[in-house]
């Protein structure tokens, strides 16, 4: 079937759903992305004339763990509107309130992320090298002042655009610290891929968090981005602390016991004395500036980190940066999270889900909230076109005997393009 079949709608459908936005607003281009979660495809928003990005979520109660982090992010990312940060612009109807199971989520479309530029770009300027940590800097000053912790912050959820702009994605494992609970937060889950984990958190599940997590995670891929490869590319828990002590060398005492894993502060209490290596040396022709906030950056002791804001006051950004203009956030109110404080069933997010949902067509929000909805609105939706052409695209993709491809295109740069505000 073509896909000039699948747009075609009912006249009283289309009249039905046309204050909500949704029916032939958008056409389905390629895919430019997929993993377990299901696709994501650029398309065209007919009503803006731009381009977007749709990501179906598919099957999002089957695993309650997975439906807490779908909720948790399109919740954070509604809350946190930073020019560094993605933007969520949409998120479709789903066909009905009680059994749907996707959802797609219309997205900014960005070009890239910086895991594929820094792949494609051997010959990035000092300038760019700033421009980056700038933008992740004054991203986090944000989240944090929103007592939210990121926790998985790599080079592959650092969206990139062609004019240098970087933009944080990816919230599905960062928690919010409330301000009635301790200093230290205790979380029992995932966190981080190993290589841009802070060493406190090594070889433990169930660790202390402060903010300083994010910051060694932002000085890794600092750090990337100079030499082009990952600083502490470690294949275990041992070998990723003897990368970390073989440039920062033997942490105090005071430091290992940061460490919350018996074993981890073990061996490095037990380690041969090591000397830090020289930055210089490391990173060749960098910026002295940049080596001196980097190490900043890379402290072992979390305490030694900066603040995003201390950093952002640096020397290094002098004549960019300028602290008091970088927006900071209102703490996210603790009604808004509270599923996370007690022990929430699938129908309890499944309705928290759809409530996010509704938060995107605002009469709708109205009269759910009122109780005066309509009782069969929910049955009529352009979901079920949309799924066709997902599954249109998915199948001539593979149809054709290609691969999906996992990357997307414009990776390289232009030399002098940057973008500053």
């Amino acid at each position: 079937m073509q896909t000039s079949n699948f747009r075609k709608k009912n006249a009283a459908e289309v009249d039905f759903f046309m204050g909500y936005g949704d029916v032939n607003r958008y056409e389905v281009l390629e895919v430019i992305g997929k993993g377990s979660y299901g696709l994501v495809c650029s398309a065209n928003d007919i009503h803006t004339g731009e381009k977007v990005a749709i990501k179906k979520i598919h099957n999002i109660f089957e695993h309650i763990s997975d439906a807490a982090r779908i909720l948790r992010e399109i919740k954070l990312l509604r809350l946190l509107r930073h020019p560094d940060i993605v933007e969520i612009k949409h998120i479709m109807l789903p066909p009905s309130k009680m059994d749907f199971r996707d959802i797609y989520v219309v997205f900014e479309l960005m070009e890239s992320d910086l895991h594929q530029v820094i792949k494609a770009n051997d010959d990035l300027t000092r300038e760019h090298y700033q421009f980056f940590l700038y933008q992740m800097l004054r991203a986090l000053k944000y989240i944090h002042t929103a007592n939210v912790y990121h926790r998985d912050l790599k080079p592959k959820n650092i969206l990139a655009n062609a004019n240098c702009k970087l933009k944080i994605c990816d919230f599905g494992l960062a928690r919010v610290a409330f301000t009635d609970a301790p200093t230290t937060v205790f979380w029992t889950d995932y966190v981080a891929t190993r290589w841009y984990r802070a060493p406190e958190l090594c070889g433990s599940f169930y660790s202390k968090y402060t903010p300083a997590i994010d910051i060694w995670s932002i000085g890794c891929i600092f750090a990337e981005v100079l030499i082009g490869k990952p600083l502490f590319p470690g294949k275990n828990v041992v070998h990723q602390l003897d990368l970390i002590t073989d440039l920062l060398g033997t942490p105090s005492l005071d430091a290992i016991s940061q460490v919350r894993n018996d074993k981890a502060r073990k061996y490095l209490t037990c380690m041969r004395k090591k000397q830090p290596a020289s930055f210089s040396h490391k990173f060749l022709k960098a910026d002295p500036l940049a080596l001196q906030l980097l190490r900043k950056l890379l402290a072992f002791d979390p305490k030694d980190r900066p603040s995003a804001q201390e950093a952002l006051a640096d020397p290094y950004f002098n004549g960019l940066a300028k602290v008091e203009r970088e927006p900071s956030c209102q703490p996210i109110p603790k009604m808004e999270f509270e599923f996370e404080r007690r022990r929430a069933t699938k129908e309890d997010i499944k309705e928290l889900i759809f409530q996010e949902i509704l938060e995107y067509h605002p009469q709708l929000l109205k009269e759910h909230i009122s109780g005066t909805e309509r009782p069969n609105f929910h049955h009529l939706s352009v979901v079920d076109q949309f799924r066709k052409q997902f599954t249109q695209v998915e199948e001539n993709l593979n149809g054709s005997g290609a691969a999906v491809s996992l990357q997307r295109k414009h990776s390289s740069l232009p030399r002098r393009a940057f973008n500053y505000r």
